[in-house]
């Protein structure tokens, strides 16, 4: 009973997360490709049913209205019941919208029968309408069989995305947090109320670092994990760190990656802050292009040094998670000079894979 319990909550879960098999077939672009291939099929027919120098425009004209009538009302169906289906076993749910497409042949033959019977040809009424049905029957499980696979083949891929991603991720936390356990150790014999907060500060940290990683993180989240690094990292340097903000406040709601600023945030307070004696500013700019989210971090770094292995490893980290949830178009670029150090990455929300 619980096992039958859990095996509906699955569904229910699977269903919400979009991964019925069955796509929305209140979209466009299903509803195209079923158009598409239901009339290449009628050509088919057409082509195979007539000579070529006489070729049946009639008959394909006529075909062509059934067909699609057939097709748009069994998607109909099938988009209205998918709430439904998707919480019943694969071989129900399957059952159910074969019915369904074998429900709507059924009745557009007798509807077509009787407005026009002369359709049958030498066929008898009965026998044609049965035929209707066992071509529709076919041609609806082997479109169903493509979905499932289409649907299976989206899974494996977003498996795979998401293990390249969470190895992504894994690689981040430790730098993270060894440079955020070195700031607080810095602070507990000279200011233990600072380290105390401080340690708080961390627990809050790794409670977003560590969110699962299906969960959806903002602009405002990731500046609110930037602001608490960067609280710690303000006890430790005080007055040699400061932090100059410029946000397109309209961005805060937009979607953002976990741990891809704060880690550019982190590298400039590592490899540069921490180095100058005299300290500086970072400059932390997040605005928009067209569809495009910008986001820059500068910093000032000590003359004639060059950026260590972990900072380019930590930049290629967070270039790479942006193209696997991005795609190709998403990535970062990096403009070293004398005297700073300058790092922008870049990323189409629209365009998440």
């Amino acid at each position: 009973m619980q096992s039958a319990q859990a095996d509906r909550e699955k569904e229910t879960v699977a269903a919400e997360l979009g991964e019925f098999f069955i796509p929305d077939l209140c979209a466009s672009r299903p509803v195209l490709m079923m158009v598409l291939v239901a009339q290449l099929l009628v050509m088919v027919y057409a082509l195979a049913s007539s000579a070529l120098p006489d070729f049946d425009w009639e008959l394909l004209a006529i075909c062509s209205l059934f067909v699609q009538w057939v097709v748009l009302a069994s998607a109909l169906l099938l988009c209205l019941s998918r709430g439904p289906l998707s919480r019943l076993s694969l071989v129900l749910a399957t059952t159910i919208s074969l019915s369904l497409i074998a429900l709507v042949t059924a009745a557009s033959s007798v509807l077509a029968l009787t407005a026009f019977p002369w359709l049958t040809g030498e066929t008898q009424g009965g026998w044609w309408v049965l035929r209707n049905l066992l071509v529709s029957l076919v041609i609806g499980g082997i479109i169903l069989r493509y979905f499932f696979l289409q649907q299976q083949l989206l899974r494996q891929e977003q498996m795979e995305l998401q293990s390249r991603l969470d190895s992504l991720r894994a690689r981040i936390r430790p730098h993270f947090l060894f440079n955020t356990l070195n700031s607080i150790a810095s602070l507990i014999m000279s200011r233990p109320e600072s380290a105390e907060q401080a340690v708080e500060d961390l627990a809050e940290l790794f409670r977003a670092s560590l969110k699962e990683s299906r969960g959806v993180t903002t602009v405002a989240d990731e500046l609110r994990l930037c602001e608490l690094y960067l609280g710690i990292e303000q006890l430790r340097l005080g007055d040699r760190l400061h932090i100059d903000w410029q946000v397109d406040p309209t961005l805060l709601d937009e979607p953002m990656p976990s741990l891809v600023l704060q880690p550019l945030v982190e590298n400039a307070v590592y490899h540069g802050i921490a180095r100058l004696p005299e300290g500086g500013s970072i400059i932390v700019v997040l605005d928009r292009e067209g569809e495009t989210i910008r986001a820059m971090v500068e910093n000032p770094v000590p003359p004639g040094i060059q950026n260590s292995g972990g900072n380019q490893m930590a930049l290629t980290n967070v270039e790479q998670r942006l193209q696997v949830i991005y795609g190709p178009d998403a990535g970062l670029q990096v403009e070293p000079a004398a005297q700073s150090f300058r790092v922008a990455l870049r990323y189409s929300p629209g365009q998440l894979r």
